[in-house]
């Protein structure tokens, strides 16, 4: 399992986690919602872990 830290606006977060949904080695054990970044209404921050699917 991997633990992951995205940083961005919340349109290329978005952006990302349907990308990596595409793929089918990945699989996507859980995301967490947005948090804000401090000093900054544009970037956000989201954690995430996965895995590789072995299906």
């Amino acid at each position: 399992m991997l633990k992951i830290r995205l940083q961005g606006t919340k349109k290329d977060i978005n952006w990302f986690k349907k990308v990596i949904m595409q793929n089918d080695e990945i699989e996507i054990l859980q995301f967490s919602e947005p948090y804000a970044n401090k000093g900054t209404t544009n970037y956000f921050r989201v954690y995430g872990e996965v895995e590789k699917n072995d299906k």
